[in-house]
């Protein structure tokens, strides 16, 4: 059994996340993220919208309207890599929170090249298919590719951030960390598209993020493997 002290009513705490545990009750309750997790969360993903919008708005004359709702495009223009400073910060507490649980394992592999029985729904009782971990394989695609696609980001942002580092690279230079910076940008909006879809397919998944929980149900569904790990104090062999 888990090293870790066992509180009245709770039946036991993860090994990888000790703040996950299992709560006796009907219906059985499971913590999943914290109140500090979760707030991250939020920051960065209200980062992530608003630097969507306010890049998208600079994108294009088109879109130049959306300026108005950062009070003008100077205003946009010195409030964006800023937004952009904050996404960093906050992610990197994501970041170094989660990475260990995202770590690629050979069961995701199975997952993913079997991606279209999940998808189909048709993965319930398959043990190579059910025995998840905290994160399963796309899960972890996303975590890995945000992270990724925000170091690009930051990188090429640098070095078109003229007000404060227009003497540290080339015009060329330039040009291209726009070109980057600005596919970089549309990647990680469709990525994050695919975090949303995600989220609001797998039911149950919005919840764990607003207030931290998920029933017992739900984690033997999607992440059985998890749950064994909270409920025996090792991971199932």
């Amino acid at each position: 059994m888990s090293a870790h002290k066992i509180e009245p009513g709770v039946v036991g705490h993860g090994i990888a996340d000790p703040d996950d545990s299992v709560h006796r009750g009907n219906p059985v309750t499971v913590d999943r993220y914290t109140a500090g997790a979760r707030i991250n969360h939020w920051i960065t993903a209200t980062c992530l919208v608003l630097l969507a919008v306010s890049g998208l708005a600079l994108f294009h004359p088109s879109l130049f309207f959306l300026t108005g709702l950062f009070g003008g495009g100077q205003l946009t223009r010195a409030l964006h890599p800023w937004i952009g400073v904050v996404l960093f910060f906050s992610f990197a507490g994501l970041f170094f929170r989660f990475w260990r649980l995202n770590l690629w394992k050979g069961a995701d592999t199975t997952w993913m090249v079997r991606l279209n029985e999940v998808i189909g729904n048709r993965d319930h009782e398959d043990p190579e298919l059910v025995e998840i971990g905290k994160y399963n394989a796309g899960q972890k695609i996303v975590f890995w590719g945000m992270s990724f696609l925000i170091i690009v980001l930051i990188s090429s942002g640098v070095v078109i951030w003229n007000h404060y580092f227009s003497d540290y690279s080339t015009v060329d230079q330039k040009r291209l960390a726009m070109i980057v910076h600005s596919i970089a940008a549309v990647v990680i909006i469709c990525v994050w598209i695919v975090h949303v879809y995600a989220a609001i397919w797998v039911r149950g998944t919005i919840g764990a993020m607003t207030r931290g929980r998920v029933t017992g149900g739900w984690a033997w569904r999607h992440h059985r493997k998890w749950l064994k790990e909270l409920v025996t104090g090792k991971p199932p062999g």
